[in-house]
């Protein structure tokens, strides 16, 4: 911070040099001296729009360009993080003056700062008139490099921006939190329309058979069990309905129970036309909920691939809408624990703040048992004792290079503990030791993914490898069996008129 404020404090001073980052490479203009430092802006100013005026007051000093791409990518993405690349530390030093302090004009304030720490010789001022005099330079730079041609340096800003843009977008295809995202919107809304279609087909067949929920409460099995039975005054003529109704509801008991409230129902009869239409309803609702039940499988998987730790610890369906509600996991993992505890609960709080009222102690992190569990005195401990692990979970999960699922086992272990301790007052164990053990026990997890993922790319790779295969012998094949084809033809084409004339020598004999 001292050193941000000198920085600041400098920004009214004259630079004598000013240092520009090309795609090239580093650039070192010197600065025409001015006996008033308030002139230095206005003669900018006037002189951007004319190259002959610019170039009297900015001239190139040194220039060093980049051994390849590599190593220009390497010095951008150390810029682009405000850190003073070795090769931009030998430049400076080997071209500025060693006698004296020099003032050096700055983009960037970090990048200000790490040179300040790095190279003592020299003094890195930025902004105000330094702002002007690069964006100058960015104009006039191809007339102030002459030596460089023109068609090299557009070149390498295409090139450099592509590795650039590239480098930043870069990421692990089994660690994407935007399909999370999208996923767990997509549960939502199936969970919302299946409720809805399966009240409206409890509501349409229960004309017919109204006993059938109370026996078969559960939605799936009750759409089920009507698609299979439809017409209830038939049910005793299918000698196959007690095994199907067995493979449905898993107990003979109910199957009996089923069977006999059929014989003795209340419920009007109904026309086929209007079964038909049910049991097309039914069936699609049927496809629904199992494509709801597979599509939760897919989001457990893409959680413990993406966030393990916490998925393990609150489960994989509220981390997953954790993560959407932040927008992705790294913005989960940049809120604090007191941010985590009432996310989805944004109106209650503002209402809240609004009427001076209590603030909410939870949001959606009371879809989690272990509020659930939590008495009433102690629901707002346990919440704000989750939201805090969550924080330490997901910055876990973001920032480690293979996420293993230990870390949530242990602090789910803490929960627990923290529930027991409220309960029955037993003292858990200290934070410092839990995370000690679960470090030891993630280095062979680890050790046991990367392994995985090597033999997961070896498969790919044969499996490449076969199809290449494949497709270079397919054509061959197609050519031989062609060449086949011409020849018989050719060979059917030569017999046919032989038999001909032995027909017609025949005639002639007779």
């Amino acid at each position: 911070q001292l050193n941000q404020l000198s920085l600041e404090g400098n920004m009214s001073e004259v630079p004598d040099f000013v240092l520009y980052e090309h795609a090239v490479g580093y650039a070192l203009l010197k600065i025409k001296e001015f006996e008033d430092a308030a002139l230095i802006s206005s003669e900018v100013e006037t002189a951007i729009s004319n190259v002959q005026k610019f170039t009297g007051i900015v001239k190139m000093h040194a220039f060093e360009p980049f051994r390849n791409t590599e190593n220009a990518l390497e010095n951008c993405n150390s810029i682009s993080e405000g850190i003073a690349h070795s090769d931009l530390v030998n430049f400076l030093e080997a071209n500025l003056p060693k006698k004296k302090k020099v003032i050096v004009g700055i983009s960037d304030s970090r990048l200000s700062g790490s040179l300040q720490e790095q190279v003592s010789t020299i003094k890195p001022v930025f902004g105000g008139a330094i702002t002007e005099i690069l964006r100058g330079v960015r104009v006039h730079f191809e007339h102030l490099a002459r030596e460089l041609p023109h068609h090299s340096l557009n070149k390498a800003k295409i090139s450099l921006g592509h590795s650039y843009s590239r480098a930043k977008v870069k990421f692990d295809v089994h660690r994407v939190d935007n399909m999370i995202i999208q996923s767990i919107a997509l549960l939502d809304m199936l969970d919302k329309d299946i409720n809805l279609f399966g009240m409206r087909i409890r509501e349409w067949y229960s004309y017919h058979f109204p006993e059938l929920f109370k026996v078969v409460p559960d939605q799936y099995k009750y759409i089920k069990c009507a698609v299979t039975i439809l017409d209830r005054n038939k049910i005793a003529e299918d000698e196959e309905m007690n095994a199907k109704l067995a493979a449905i509801v898993e107990d003979e008991d109910k199957v009996a129970e089923i069977l006999e409230a059929a014989r003795t129902s209340m419920g009007m009869d109904i026309s086929d036309l209007d079964l038909m239409n049910i049991e097309r309803f039914a069936t699609r609702v049927a496809s629904l909920s199992e494509y709801r039940q597979r599509l939760h499988e897919y989001i457990k998987d893409r959680m413990g691939a993406c966030a393990p730790s916490l998925c393990a610890l609150i489960g994989e369906q509220v981390g997953a809408r954790l993560i959407s509600h932040a927008g992705s996991l790294t913005n989960l993992a940049k809120y604090p624990a007191s941010t985590v505890q009432i996310l989805g609960a944004e109106k209650a709080l503002f209402r809240a703040l609004k009427s001076r009222t209590n603030t909410p102690k939870y949001g959606l992190l009371f879809h989690s048992s272990f509020i659930g569990r939590a008495s009433a005195k102690n629901k707002g401990r346990i919440s704000r004792f989750i939201a805090n692990k969550c924080t330490i979970a997901s910055r876990i999960d973001c920032f480690s290079e293979v996420p293993v699922p230990t870390f949530g086992e242990h602090l789910r272990e803490q929960v627990e503990e923290r529930l027991k301790y409220f309960e029955t007052g037993q003292v858990p164990q200290k934070n410092i030791d839990v995370m000690t053990k679960a470090q030891e026990e993630a280095e062979p997890a680890r050790e046991k993914v990367l392994k995985k993922k090597k033999k997961a790319a070896k498969k790919a790779k044969k499996a490449a490898e076969e199809e290449a295969v494949e497709v270079e012998e397919t054509p061959k094949k197609k050519k031989k069996r062609a060449s086949e084809v011409v020849e018989e033809e050719q060979e059917n084409v030569e017999e046919k008129p032989k038999k001909k004339k032995k027909k017609v020598k025949t005639e002639d004999d007779e």
